[in-house]
C-alpha cells in the first residue's frame, strides 16, 4: 500500500462563494502529515450563483439536467487548474460536489457533480459522493471534516469552521464528536447581496448596524439549538426557519447583519465549555474582521488564526484526505460524529 498520495481536493460550499481546488500531498509515517502545494478558488459568476441558489426548487426532471451541466463546468474548472499549474503527478481527484438537498431526517442528501462523467471529462480517477452512504446508514451525512481534524489537526481541542454554516469538532471522552452549530455566510452573504455586495467585506456593514434584541432572542430560541448532537443543517432549514424570521422584522441590512453576527457569537460561546482549550478557526468567516474580532473578544480561549491557505482551503484539503482514506478502504466517517450505525469508509470510486 502506498505511503504518499498526490490528490486534488475539490469543494463547493453552501454559501456559493466558488469552487475551492487544493492540490496537496498526504504521507503516512506512523502519523498522517499533509502539504498544500497549489490552491485556488474559482469564484462563481452571476449565472452559476443564480443557478445554484435556485436549484433547491427544481423538479425531479430538471435536476439531472443541472447535474450534467454542473459536472461539465466542474470538469472544465479542474482541467484548467491542472493545466495552468502544470500538475503531472496526481493519483486522483477527490470531490465533494455542491449540495442542493440535505434532509437526513428522511435519509436523503444530494450533491451536484458526483457523476462518472467527471472521470471521463478529466481523464483521471475520481472519488466523490461522500455523504450518501452515511445517510443510508442512518447518519446525518455531515459534518465529514472531523476525520481530518482528528488525524491532521490533533493538537487543537476544538476545530471550528466558519463557512456557509459553522461546524465544530471537539474531543470528548477519548473520541471526537462534531456537529453543525449555526448558519454563518449563507445568511450574511444573502443580505449583503441585497444591497449590492457579494459579501460583507471585513464586516464593515455589520459593524455599522445595531442589534435588534427581539430578533436576537427569537433566533436563539429556535429549537435546533437545544437539540443534542449528532445534528446538521441544510439550506432547506435556513429557508424555513431563518430567512422568514429575519424578513418579518423589516430591518435595515446593517441591523440584520449586526444582529445575526451576535447570534453566531452566542451560539459559538455556548459550545466552548473549556476556557483553557485551544481553538483552530478556519473558513471564509475568519476573514470577516468584525466577526472574528468579536469572537476573540467573547471567548477567553487560545484562538488560532492560521495561514490564509488553511483558512480558505482546509475543507478542500480534508476532502482530499477523505479520498485517500476511501482509496485505502479505511474509515473516513465516524459514527460518533454523524450518528450512523457504524464507522465506515464512504465515497464512490470512479477508476
Amino acid at each position: 500500500m502506498k505511503h504518499t498520495y498526490n490528490v486534488l481536493g475539490v469543494m463547493s460550499g453552501t454559501s456559493i462563494d466558488g469552487i475551492d481546488l487544493c492540490y496537496c500531498s498526504f504521507t503516512i509515517d506512523k502519523v498522517w502529515s499533509y502539504k498544500i502545494i497549489k490552491c485556488e478558488t474559482v469564484v462563481y459568476d452571476a449565472y452559476w450563483v443564480n443557478k445554484l441558489s435556485k436549484a433547491i426548487s427544481l423538479s425531479k426532471s430538471e435536476t439531472p439536467i443541472l447535474n450534467n451541466e454542473y459536472t461539465s463546468y466542474l470538469a472544465s474548472v479542474i482541467n484548467y487548474f491542472i493545466e495552468k499549474n502544470k500538475i503531472t503527478e496526481i493519483d486522483f481527484i477527490s470531490s465533494h460536489g455542491h449540495t442542493i438537498f440535505h434532509k437526513p431526517e428522511i435519509n436523503f442528501t444530494f450533491q451536484l457533480g458526483n457523476m462518472y462523467e467527471l472521470r471521463n471529462l478529466t481523464n483521471l480517477p475520481v472519488v466523490c459522493d461522500f455523504r450518501i452512504q452515511d445517510v443510508k446508514l442512518n447518519g446525518q451525512g455531515a459534518p465529514l471534516v472531523p476525520i481530518g481534524d482528528l488525524f491532521l489537526f490533533k493538537d487543537y481541542d476544538y476545530c471550528i469552521n466558519l463557512g456557509g454554516f459553522s461546524n465544530v469538532s471537539l474531543k470528548s471522552k477519548k473520541e471526537i464528536i462534531a456537529f453543525d452549530v449555526c448558519p454563518v455566510n449563507i445568511v450574511l452573504n444573502k443580505y449583503s447581496r441585497k444591497i449590492g455586495f457579494e459579501f460583507d467585506r471585513d464586516g464593515s456593514i455589520s459593524r455599522s448596524g445595531k442589534i435588534n434584541e427581539k430578533l436576537l432572542t427569537d433566533l436563539n430560541n429556535i429549537s435546533f439549538y437545544s437539540k443534542k448532537h449528532p445534528k446538521s443543517l441544510g439550506i432547506e432549514w435556513v429557508n424555513k426557519y431563518i430567512f422568514p424570521l429575519i424578513d418579518s422584522y423589516n430591518l435595515s441590512t446593517p441591523d440584520i447583519l449586526r444582529t445575526f453576527t451576535e447570534h453566531i457569537l452566542i451560539q459559538l460561546s455556548k459550545i466552548i465549555t473549556d476556557k483553557n482549550a485551544s481553538i483552530l478557526f478556519t473558513g471564509g468567516g475568519v476573514k470577516n474582521d468584525f466577526l472574528f474580532y468579536s469572537i476573540k473578544k467573547k471567548l477567553p480561549n487560545t484562538i488560532v488564526k492560521p495561514s490564509d491557505k488553511l483558512i480558505d482551503f482546509k475543507e478542500a484539503l480534508i476532502f482530499g484526505f477523505l479520498g485517500v482514506l476511501r482509496i485505502r478502504n479505511e474509515v473516513n466517517c465516524l459514527k460518533s460524529v454523524t450518528g450512523a450505525i457504524k464507522n465506515h469508509s464512504s465515497g464512490v470510486i470512479f477508476k
